[in-house]
């Protein structure tokens, strides 16, 4: 009989704030950074800057997990944001998004507005 060598797996982390989770989440947030971004979404700030049908559709992208970080600088995080339909995904931060409500730059959109609400729950 041959032994085997037994690896554990990379535990699963956080992706705001890196600790270990103990259950793996839908979102990849812990449940106290869970509960800082749900606060700061509901910042008074947020209402009386954007519009709230695209505050909406950021909250629902923060939920579903859409927003993920590719580079963590403090104000300047970078975050890769998946479509509404989940077939393309864009490199996203508070100051400019790669998708086409962005490169237009005429109104702000949702994954903006989401970076900015992880931005607020630091």
């Amino acid at each position: 009989m041959r032994a085997t060598k037994v690896t554990e797996a990379e535990p699963i982390r956080c992706l705001k704030c890196h600790r270990r989770l103990r259950n793996p989440s839908f979102d990849g947030l812990g449940p106290k950074c869970r509960r800082k971004v749900f606060r700061a979404s509901r910042a008074p700030q947020l209402a009386a800057q954007y519009k709230s049908d695209l505050v909406d559709k950021a909250i629902d992208l923060l939920e579903m997990g859409g927003l993920i970080p590719l580079r963590d600088t403090g104000k300047n995080a970078v975050f890769l944001a998946v479509s509404s339909d989940g077939t393309t995904a864009y490199r996203t931060a508070r100051a400019a998004c790669t998708c086409p409500a962005g490169l237009k730059a005429k109104h702000m959109c949702c994954h903006r507005i989401a970076a900015h609400v992880v931005e607020l729950a630091a």
